[in-house]
């Protein structure tokens, strides 16, 4: 196995990890299912000096994938520093420059697509399908901000006070050295896509991915150094975030988190202290909504997806649908006929619909929220079970029935392969119950009217809203602002204003000919009198 290409563990999707023996005692590489030279190409990029590690496990078999080596508070402030070096002679690269390596990383992604997939597959236990979504993602960021960011960082003229003898210039200066603290459940979008743009306006970045899934984190900036990005610029640190956490905001000039909505508020409150910017995408419980006129076919498929890609450890996922009362049965038959036919696995195979959770605290969660609501009187349509014989933290897709108020899932987000049914009566009281809540990051709607769906829209309390499509259709639009709005976050990625979200607003006034002060003789009474009548001329023409 060459370190170009993983390969597939065996006993989990193809041949043999390594030549040689298969015999631990005599072979320590045999009994990891990555080479150790290759894993070693990777976490050589955490700086790290505390000579400490942590292992790194596969949740397809159980299988070790590596030993990480754990960044101290020393190191944290060593790789902030070099970053603010970098970031000096980074600011002064032209526009044009850094578009083209960003452009080469586009072309590294699609080319080394198959290592990606095997790693984030093995880190994270998702479909490959799902880990392929990532990749694509990742991409498609990279290009977007590569073609899009001297746009959007242009400086503007705006009207100045004086016609003509005011000018005024915008302009969208660096912030410095950005921190970004990354989730487990798209290891590779949410490592990379953050920063890409941040790099775009002129920053550094200090990374902190998640524990979960490091490799797949350092595979990316991998890939970022071979296409040509100054290496100190992008600075990785490794370990729990209640310990580098607080190192890593008392030294950014602005804070990048997803995760849950408990430690987003206590960043948020850090970083207030600071009076320095933070970006927050938090948590969901997303709602469905089947209109009375969906193609009722494409909505049961379009449910399974928004429901469990990624085994529903998405933060866009749906967790709560609500169906018209006309469609109800023949959507639920649809959709539990769909669910059950999922090809459930974990392997490296494309044809996997659904690989096994991340971790076995995930999958205490999802089971604790299925039983309360199995004993408090919900009926499960399908799954409702875990699955060990698949992989350690396999639980089936579920569907329920009778959720109500009382249950842990009927409010609480699961972030697993769980979703509620529930039927309504009109859409008045669908959008109520679709708003319930203190959540509001992803809604989708399904119908065949699309004006009438896009004014349904506008009366969902959430930061993205698609319609005929679970989550992919604003998620893949990098075009297209992104992220929460109540208890589900705060700021936006992607879009303008997922890079202007990474520089200071600077205003620039030239003043010509005409001063600011009483001239030609005028004393300080005509001079208000001359501004005053020259207000009201402007306010005739109809000037802002």
């Amino acid at each position: 196995m060459s370190a170009s290409n993983p390969g597939h563990p065996e006993g989990v999707g193809g041949g043999p990890l390594v030549d040689g023996p298969h015999d631990p005692e005599h072979d320590p590489r045999a009994s990891y299912v990555l080479e150790p030279e290759y894993v070693a190409t990777l976490t050589e990029r955490v700086t790290a000096t505390s000579g400490t590690t942590v292992p790194l496990i596969s949740p397809l078999d159980g299988a070790p994938l590596a030993n990480i080596p754990q960044s101290s508070t020393d190191d944290v402030a060593e790789a902030y520093r070099r970053a603010r070096i970098a970031q000096a002679a980074w600011a002064k690269t032209p526009m044009e420059q850094r578009a083209a390596v960003m452009l080469r990383l586009h072309d590294l992604l699609l080319e080394r697509m198959p290592e990606l997939l095997d790693i984030i597959t093995l880190e994270n236990g998702k479909a490959r399908k799902h880990a392929y979504d990532e990749v694509a993602h990742t991409a498609l960021t990279a290009r977007y901000y590569a073609r899009m960011s001297g746009k959007h960082l242009a400086s503007e003229r705006r009207h100045g006070v004086f016609p003509v003898f005011t000018r005024i210039d915008i302009n969208h200066v660096p912030k410095g050295v950005v921190g970004i603290i990354s989730p487990w459940n798209y290891p590779l979008t949410m490592a990379l896509s953050d920063g890409l743009p941040a790099l775009m306006a002129g920053n550094a970045v200090v990374a902190k991915p998640d524990a979960q899934t490091m490799l797949t984190a350092l595979m990316g900036v991998k890939l970022m150094d071979e296409a040509g990005f100054p290496r100190d610029l992008w600075q990785v640190v490794a370990g729990p975030g209640r310990e580098l956490g607080s190192p890593m905001i008392e030294r950014s000039d602005y804070i990048c988190f997803t995760g849950s909505t408990a430690t987003g508020k206590l960043i948020a409150k850090q970083c207030a202290e600071r009076l320095i910017g933070c970006s927050l995408e938090l948590g969901g419980k997303n709602p469905l909504l089947v209109l009375r006129d969906a193609d009722i076919e494409k909505a049961a498929e379009g449910a399974v997806r928004a429901s469990f890609s990624n085994a529903g450890q998405l933060c866009v996922s749906a967790e709560r649908i609500f169906v018209a009362d006309q469609v109800y049965d023949r959507f639920v038959e649809r959709f539990v006929a769909r669910t059950k036919a999922m090809t459930l696995g974990a392997t490296l195979d494309w044809e996997v619909d659904m690989g096994p959770l991340i971790s076995g605290e995930q999958l205490a969660t999802v089971t604790a929220h299925v039983d309360d609501a199995v004993a408090k009187g919900a009926r499960v349509l399908a799954g409702g079970a875990a699955r060990p014989e698949l992989a350690p933290y396999f639980y089936e897709p579920t569907i329920l029935e009778g959720v109500s108020p009382e249950m842990t899932c009927f409010g609480h987000e699961t972030f697993g392969p769980v979703v509620s049914l529930y039927r309504f009566h009109d859409e008045s009281d669908a959008i109520a119950r679709a708003n319930d809540g203190e959540y509001g990051l992803n809604a989708a709607i399904f119908s065949q009217d699309g004006a009438r769906a896009r004014a349904i829209a506008r009366q969902i309390k959430c930061g993205t809203v698609n319609i005929n499509e679970g989550f992919g259709a604003t998620f893949g639009s990098v075009a297209a602002p992104m992220g929460g709005m109540r208890e589900s976050g705060m700021g936006r990625r992607q879009g303008a204003e997922g890079i202007h979200r990474y520089t200071e607003t600077q205003s620039v006034g030239t003043q010509r000919v005409l001063k600011m002060t009483p001239q030609l003789g005028l004393n300080a009474e005509r001079h208000a009198k001359l501004q005053t009548l020259g207000l009201k001329v402007l306010n005739k023409l109809g000037r802002a």
